[in-house]
């Protein structure tokens, strides 16, 4: 807990004290899917604000119904917790971080932290989910005052377009099946490379044991001139 409220220390004294934009580090879509210990869809059934141990920073932990699990064990509930909410007259609000309401259906990409499963990459790791005209389910990315910009071209992107459910979950899914893919396909180059190695000492073992012994008498010589 301790770990945490530093961590939301640092965001809070990092955050500006005006309403304008902040820069954030536009964040891929695979890399959110690769690094999100889970990926669930689920609408916020109760929400409680509360102080840390130290009582210094609010914490709110938001409760989600899971209907769905894209990525992670499956689960009917999950409690996120994030920094920032109120408790009495007292309001703390940290730029970046997603605000849940309750009663609101939301995409969450999930990383572990000390006090719990946490929102990853802040409001980039979360999304709204909305009926469009057509009682379509339409997957949204939250609203951010910050501007996401691509840190290798060093220009503003746009943010993520709106997407059916039924498509944003297939991205994922193919997303996780590609990613699969390419770890099988490099253990198979390993596996291969090894192979290689040692059918290469399997073919010269003369030169190998050669080569050891010349090591070995290298060595013992060095060892009488220094002593």
């Amino acid at each position: 807990m301790r770990a945490l409220s530093l961590t939301f220390a640092a965001a809070l004294l990092l955050a500006p004290l005006t309403a304008e934009a902040t820069i954030s580090r536009a964040m891929k879509f695979d890399e959110k899917v690769e690094n999100a210990a889970a990926i669930v869809v689920g609408k916020c059934i109760r929400q409680t604000s509360q102080w840390d141990a130290a009582r210094n920073w609010i914490l709110t932990y938001s409760t989600f119904q899971v209907e769905k699990t894209l990525k992670g064990q499956p689960a009917q509930e999950i409690t996120i917790v994030t920094p920032g909410g109120q408790v009495g007259d007292i309001a703390q609000d940290v730029v970046g971080v997603p605000r849940f309401r309750q009663g609101d259906e939301n995409v969450l990409f999930v990383r572990n932290s000390n006090a719990g499963p946490t929102v990853l990459y802040l409001d980039q790791g979360a999304y709204r989910v909305v009926k469009d005209d057509r009682g379509n389910r339409m997957v949204n990315p939250l609203v951010s005052n910050a501007v996401l910009v691509d840190m290798q071209r060093g220009s503003a992107v746009a943010p993520e377009r709106p997407r059916p459910l039924r498509e944003f979950e297939g991205n994922v899914r193919a997303t996780i099946r590609h990613r699969e893919a390419l770890r099988m396909e490099m253990v198979e180059r390993e596996k291969k490379q090894k192979a290689s190695l040692w059918h290469q000492v399997q073919r010269n073992k003369t030169l190998v044991f050669l080569a050891l012994i010349g090591a070995a008498l290298a060595t013992w010589q060095l060892m009488r001139r220094t002593s």
